[in-house]
């Protein structure tokens, strides 16, 4: 394998991804790449609706509502170029999108960000963390247009 890969796929019935979505997402992902130095991997992404979203937040995390982006690392020493999957609520980024006055395509960007920061291990559990995480996240949506 060579470079950074984006797989993903629709789970919501009814809704259509737009290429162009697909296209800035794999520019954020190569931004974000750049941003850590990495070279080569995989990144799953799925989008979903909340109730899909609240199942996995209530599976994985035990707290039982929607949220926005859920991310799961993959360490496999069999497949190391996994880095992980990220899933997001298309209706929660809607919703968001519309809270925080700025487009759909940029809030999708910020989520899709977040999480493939978090596969890579940064958290904003503490003050310090956050000021990091978030300060990179500004930097690669920046460099892809989503200021």
């Amino acid at each position: 394998m060579s470079g950074l890969r984006l797989e993903w796929n629709n789970e919501i019935e009814n809704t259509q991804i737009p290429q162009q979505w697909i296209q800035l997402l794999e520019q954020c992902l190569q931004a974000a790449a750049a941003e850590e130095q990495l070279v080569e991997g995989e990144v799953s992404l799925s989008f979903v609706d909340d109730e899909t979203i609240r199942e996995l937040n209530h599976q994985y995390r035990g707290i039982d509502r929607p949220t926005d982006v859920l991310s799961f690392p993959i360490r496999d020493e069999l497949f190391p170029d996994l880095l992980g999957d990220i899933v997001i609520s298309l209706p929660t980024a809607h919703r968001q999108s519309e809270e925080y006055g700025h487009s759909l395509e940029r809030e999708i960007g910020f989520l899709f960000t977040h999480g493939f920061l978090h596969l890579l291990g940064y958290d904003h559990e503490d003050e310090t963390n956050e000021k990091t995480m978030f300060a990179k996240q500004e930097r690669i949506l920046q460099r892809v247009g989503l200021t």
